[in-house]
């Protein structure tokens, strides 16, 4: 199949790396220079060091190559979505879709499929590609398990059987709502992971942040009308787990920089890539205001990040709350 992988992240390159060992793949980058550059040392420096770029992958900066595709893969930040859907909808409105990017709309508290949806309108066939996987690893070829959700199930599940390898292992799930959700949220919940790993709190208190933020993931997701067992799989406990644990994990990178007391601003400067947890924080508490849906862990967060509330504070405020039955 004819991929093209759209935004040459760090994410976006990891994929471009995957399926071009059994698809004729390219990999679109905004910037002509950035371009260039990968073209010349196979490699992407700045966003995917030492990760070599296969000789048969194509690096392109001219956005024409999207037209020619049996699938495109929009690996853009969220906040670049619109601008990259409408370039399609000038470019080829009906090739299939799938996108990589995971949070609320600034402002509109859209998901991902509700934008795609607002800006192409229902006939292309589309799909979100979520779950565990970090860019790293998976250039790596690395064993990854992720999940295709599309409300469209046989679009979902032709489209995984055709990127399914024994290295990334594409799962089909027919649960867009549930599968963004958590993706979203998991990212709020993984910088209060890594301000209770920044505080000493340990392994227990980890564990425990984990479970009660899944259960707020599925309480928001329900509300909106994802299935339950979708917060289970990989998408939702899975993505979770990884993100709250892993190292290579950007947003428990912030919550563990943010428990050392240092600036947000300085932390995102320093850490160099997009932290989507920080700008979905916000939108999911919005969210969740509207929607009536306590979720006490993103109010925590939400409070350090945009109240100067202290992580101490926060997690004081946390661990005073009255006890409920495990399941409320």
């Amino acid at each position: 199949m004819k991929i093209a992988v759209l935004g040459a992240g760090a994410w976006g390159t990891a994929l471009a790396i995957a399926f071009s060992r059994r698809h004729e793949a390219a990999l679109w980058a905004r910037d002509a220079a950035q371009a260039a550059a990968m073209r010349a040392g196979r490699e992407n420096a700045r966003y995917l060091p030492g990760a070599p770029l296969p000789p048969a992958l194509r690096i392109e900066s001219d956005f024409s190559i999207a037209a020619s595709s049996e699938l495109n893969i929009l690996a853009t930040p969220l906040s670049g979505l619109r601008d990259t859907l409408r370039r399609l909808r000038a470019a080829a409105p009906a090739t299939p879709l799938l996108w990589v990017c995971k949070g609320l709309e600034a402002g509109s508290q859209m998901l991902p499929h509700q934008i795609v949806a607002a800006e192409l309108g229902e006939g292309t066939p589309c799909g979100a590609l979520t779950g565990p996987s970090f860019a790293e690893e998976v250039a790596r070829g690395l064993p990854t398990a992720i999940t295709l959700a599309a409300a469209d199930a046989g679009f979902a599940e032709a489209t995984a059987q055709v990127l399914h390898d024994a290295r990334l292992r594409v799962y089909a799930n027919p649960d867009v709502v549930g599968a963004e959700v958590g993706g979203a949220v998991k990212n709020v919940m993984a910088i209060a992971a890594g301000i209770s790993d920044g505080m000493g709190f340990g392994l227990n208190a980890r564990a425990a942040l984990i479970t009660r933020g899944l259960a707020e993931i599925t309480r928001l997701g329900l509300a909106l009308g994802g299935k339950r067992e979708t917060f289970m799989g990989l998408a939702g406990m899975g993505d979770l787990i990884l993100t709250c644990t892993g190292d290579l994990s950007r947003n428990r990178r912030v919550g563990l920089a943010l428990a050392k007391g240092l600036p947000l601003e300085q932390i995102l400067r320093e850490l160099g890539h997009t932290a989507e947890g920080v700008s979905s924080a916000r939108e999911v508490a919005v969210l969740a205001g509207r929607l009536g849906v306590d979720m006490p862990i993103t109010r925590a967060v939400h409070g350090i990040l945009y109240e100067n509330v202290p992580a101490s504070t926060a997690v004081e405020q946390l661990l005073g709350r009255d006890p409920k039955p495990e399941t409320a």
